[in-house]
């Protein structure tokens, strides 16, 4: 299956040329009828679906062997270019989704020995990860030593002085076969030994140097020092060459990626031009497919020496089945065996990672006593544990109970009863003390100044205004001779009645309290429950995180994804700045214009947009403006028709539309 990037990249090719009407040629219907099956196949096709239509064409031709060359006519013609445009199509889709899945696979191994090499401890524990390993690989060099000179297998001959003995170093920088059978790689990268290493000294050495004891002790100090830094050192190198193989290993893989890519236009200008070049017996032959698969042959072999647009002239054999021989050779020959030296090249040098278990081994080994030991406690401490769990169960239930669920129903309970109770004074309260109140300044109106009907409804509206003019006129008056007043008058009762008015002030004040109380229930509410609901959203959010494993998608894939994309941004525009020189055309290299781009950092580049394009098809809204803005600006990095200057303008494009967008710009990437 194609790669997105290779589909997307052959989308513009993958359209069939218009077909010409059928003849009435009875003699050629069969053939040109499997042709016309061959030519609705719809692209893009697969590996086997290239290989299956090619082993149908070469079928359809052998059946047909004995028709003559001389009666192949325009339409025939045109059905076996189409055929052919179908095939050469998919196998430069395959060329190019083979070197770009080997240098990716290249660049994601380097980048894991350069983790491992960036850190002390990661050094170290890949060298104990290892080390059973490089035991077996040691055991099994020193056997096959003595097989070779039929040394008898006794425990003496493993002492030091035996190994040392049976395995001699000519000097520092040739190491001997166990240090090698240790660390393989020294055996064509022995210059990078440690020259830090010092033998320890002898008795008869020290004595005889004439050296004062602080500086023996300083001699044997850096001796024991190098002694126990020596397998660090070399296993650092050993990731430091591992590491650099696979960049090279990806350098060449990305430059003919870039190679295979320039030649998109040579492919669609050879589908188009429908004019024969070269008539051989009558029968037209497309030499610019013909030169195309050449090249395309040669570069797919890794052939970048020579240049793809030069090829030799055709040859009067150059026919339909020498076209179609080269096809075959191309997809049956050529890209299957390089895509095996491939991964012999690869497990030969051991530059794939370790295997899992090997990796694994030293966890599977201190976890089980580890378990059993935490069991054992756990047993013994089995009442605690208990207590403690049934604590843990209560302490949940209070917390969802009193702090979530209770206020939460407080909430509900507020916003149905609309604020109706009261919560100082009630409403009921407040009108009977204002009903009392006007029927004693009623009667105390109607007894003293004689008011009619209409006089006691005019004062009744009054009262409930707050005016109580008429019964403060009977007190002023009444206060001009208090003693009398308060035996044989009304002095008592005008003043009964204004208590009972500052009553009725009084619960007035009290209700208007009441009502601002009301009004901020519900702020009260929410502001009890918000710290409850603030600790359930952190927990859940930290045991999603947990359960998905750092593979949740969050806002834009997550912090990781889009610190991933700010790489391969970055990794883009110094690409496109530095240009990193290539071993071959140098020649070539040198003459391309400062807006040219080389086929090495065209492929690097493709290396990179794809994960972009991968980021973007995964982890963005589909049918979205985003995502189809940034699709669009990874197509123009992705264009080999735009120069360097062009590119650069894209990615500073991208940087001010999506920077922001997807947190580039901010400290938390």
């Amino acid at each position: 299956m194609n790669s997105s990037f290779t589909t997307h990249y052959i989308q513009s090719l993958a359209t069939s040329p218009a077909l010409p009407e059928s003849s009435s040629d009875t003699q050629l219907t069969s053939k040109k009828q499997n042709l016309q099956y061959l030519v609705s196949l719809k692209q893009p096709l697969s590996r086997s679906e290239t290989r299956d239509t090619l082993h149908s064409l070469e079928k359809i031709e052998r059946d047909n062997a004995d028709i003559s060359a001389v009666q192949a006519d325009k339409e025939e013609y045109t059905l076996r270019r189409a055929v052919l445009g179908k095939i050469v199509i998919g196998l430069y889709a395959e060329a190019l989704d083979t070197y770009l899945t080997e240098a990716s696979e290249a660049e994601a191994e380097a980048e894991w020995w350069a983790d491992v090499e960036r850190s002390r401890w990661n050094v170290t524990y890949y060298f104990v990860q290892t080390f059973p390993l490089r035991l077996l690989d040691l055991t099994h060099a020193i056997l096959q030593t003595l097989r070779t000179h039929h040394i008898p297998i006794t425990p003496s001959i493993f002492s030091p002085s035996s190994l040392r003995r049976l395995f001699p170093s000519a000097n520092a920088l040739r190491p001997n076969a166990l240090t090698t059978a240790l660390f393989p790689h020294l055996q064509t990268h022995s210059y990078a030994v440690p020259l830090s290493y010092k033998p320890l000294p002898s008795r008869q050495q020290l004595q005889h140097t004439g050296k004062t004891i602080t500086s023996s002790f300083a001699h044997w100090t850096q001796s024991l020092l190098a002694i126990f830094t020596l397998p660090y050192d070399l296993t650092w190198h050993e990731c430091q060459v591992k590491r650099k193989e696979l960049e090279k290993i990806r350098d060449e893989r990305a430059e003919v990626l870039g190679t295979l890519t320039d030649m998109r236009d040579q492919l669609a200008n050879a589908l188009k031009d429908e004019r024969p070049r070269m008539h051989i017996d009558g029968v037209g032959v497309d030499d610019t497919l013909a030169l195309f698969v050449d090249a395309l042959q040669r570069s797919a072999a890794g052939e970048l020496g020579s240049p793809a647009s030069t090829p030799s002239p055709p040859s009067v054999v150059s026919t339909h089945q020498v076209i179609l021989q080269n096809i075959q050779t191309l997809a049956n020959d050529t890209l299957q065996t390089h895509v095996t030296q491939h991964k012999n090249y690869l497990q030969s040098h051991n530059l794939y990672r370790p295997s899992r278990l090997t990796l694994i081994w030293p966890r599977l080994l201190i976890l089980p006593p580890l378990s059993v030991y935490l069991l054992r406690a756990a047993y013994r401490s089995r009442a605690s544990l208990v207590e403690m769990a049934n604590e843990a169960v209560e302490t949940l239930e209070g917390f969802f109970t009193d702090w979530l669920l209770e206020p939460v129903k407080g909430i509900i309970k507020t916003i149905r009863a609309g604020g109706e109770e009261g919560v100082i004074v009630t409403k009921q309260g407040v009108a009977a003390d204002m009903d009392s109140l006007e029927r004693m300044t009623l009667a105390l109106a109607k007894d003293k100044l004689n008011y009619s009907q209409d006089q006691l409804a005019s004062l009744s509206k009054q009262i409930r205004l707050g005016d109580l003019t008429p019964v403060l006129e009977i007190y002023e008056e009444d206060i001009k001779n208090p003693v009398k007043s308060a035996v044989t008058g009304t002095l008592l009762r005008s003043v009964f009645v204004q208590i009972q008015k500052a009553k009725v002030d009084i619960d007035q004040a009290l209700a208007g309290i009441d009502k601002l109380l009301k009004s901020q229930e519900l702020t009260f509410a929410f502001v009890g429950v918000a710290p409850a609901f603030a600790i359930v959203y952190l927990i859940s959010g930290y045991l999603r995180s947990l359960w998905m494993g750092g593979r949740g998608r969050g806002k834009y894939g997550g912090k990781k994804k889009r610190a991933g994309v700010w790489v391969a941004m970055r990794r883009i525009e110094r690409l496109l700045v530095f240009q990193p020189k290539s071993n071959h055309n140098s020649q070539r290299s040198m003459k391309l214009s400062s807006s040219a781009i080389p086929a090495l950092t065209s492929g690097l580049l493709i290396l990179s947009v794809t994960h972009l394009r991968t980021y973007a098809e995964t982890c963005l809204s589909a049918h979205s403006t985003l995502r189809e803005g940034f699709l669009e600006d990874v197509q123009d990095l992705e264009d080999p028709g735009l120069g360097r200057t062009e590119k650069l303008r894209v990615v500073d494009r991208m940087w001010k539309s999506w920077g922001e967008v997807l947190g580039w710009g901010k400290g938390s990437i």
